[in-house]
């Protein structure tokens, strides 16, 4: 079957004072677009995840781009043969990605970003160098990168905390941070800076964008993603990862196979709290 929806997704940290009145045209334009997905403003940038068309997801990005502070922005795309979204949403937020630290402002200062292909390099040569995974811990459990550094949190907003908590030799180590798409390592590079770290690059494009540059060198399973796919393959395809429908935990192929595993009942996460 033809894969005839395209899904994109997008950030930009910039100065939206505005924030309130760009909601209303914004999800009026994706509405008759045909659109589905989210977008987030908030006063620090935008955010967006939307399904559609190849012509309805034209339409949004025709609009965007008479705003000159939304034009070009990077995109994350990829095909699926049926609509990932539900619904349409714009919602205001206080931040595009919560890490409840008003003063860290990437628009105005960030790390510095490193490419897909020149990290490759760096991973192929064995250059001295940590692998920071930035994302949660149900996200890493279905896939990261080989030797990768993991912070063992739950939430972005424990990112600050965790990072007080690694070695200071690390401090003179240059540092390469990941996330799904690069959203969370604008912000991560400002905290890990300020905390004494002295070479901090951010791979550029998060995941999804070394996936679509260089493919799955010295990466381990797939990527973890927030909507109906749950998870996609260094080949940008939907994997075969599920999620439980009692408590949403992301589940990879082996964990579908264990007998706490029941569809719409259980799975090896939460199969404690559904026992006598």
């Amino acid at each position: 079957m033809a894969e005839a929806i395209l899904n994109i997704a997008g950030y930009r940290f910039v100065d939206l004072v505005d924030r309130d009145e760009l909601r209303a045209p914004m999800k009026k334009v994706c509405q008759q677009a045909g659109l589905r997905g989210t977008i987030l403003l908030a006063h620090e940038g935008i955010n967006f995840f939307l399904a559609g068309t190849e012509g309805g997801i034209e339409t949004f990005l025709a609009y965007l781009d008479q705003d000159l502070r939304f034009l070009d922005i990077p995109l994350k795309t990829s095909h699926t043969d049926y609509q990932p979204f539900n619904r349409m949403n714009v919602r205001l937020k206080s931040e595009i990605i919560s890490m409840g630290m008003d003063e860290v402002k990437p628009s105005e200062f960030t790390g510095e970003v490193i490419a897909p292909t020149e990290f490759k390099q760096w991973l192929d040569e064995g250059k001295s160098v940590t692998v920071l995974d930035t994302r949660n811990d149900y996200e890493i459990r279905l896939g990261t990168f080989s030797n990768a550094v993991e912070l063992d949190i739950t939430s972005f907003r424990a990112f600050p905390a965790a990072i007080e908590e690694l070695p200071d030799d690390l401090k003179d180590t240059p540092v390469v941070m990941f996330c799904t798409g690069g959203i969370r390592c604008e912000k991560a590079s400002v905290v890990m800076l300020e905390a004494g770290f002295k070479d901090v690059r951010q791979l550029k494009g998060g995941i999804l964008g070394y996936f679509e540059e260089v493919g799955g060198a010295h990466w381990e399973g797939d990527c973890f993603v927030f909507d109906h796919r749950v998870a996609l393959t260094p080949e940008l395809k939907e994997s075969d990862a599920v999620q439980c429908f009692a408590c949403r935990e992301p589940l990879s192929i082996e964990e579908q196979q264990s007998p706490s595993y029941v569809v719409e009942v259980s799975c090896p996460y939460c199969i404690h709290l559904r026992q006598d």
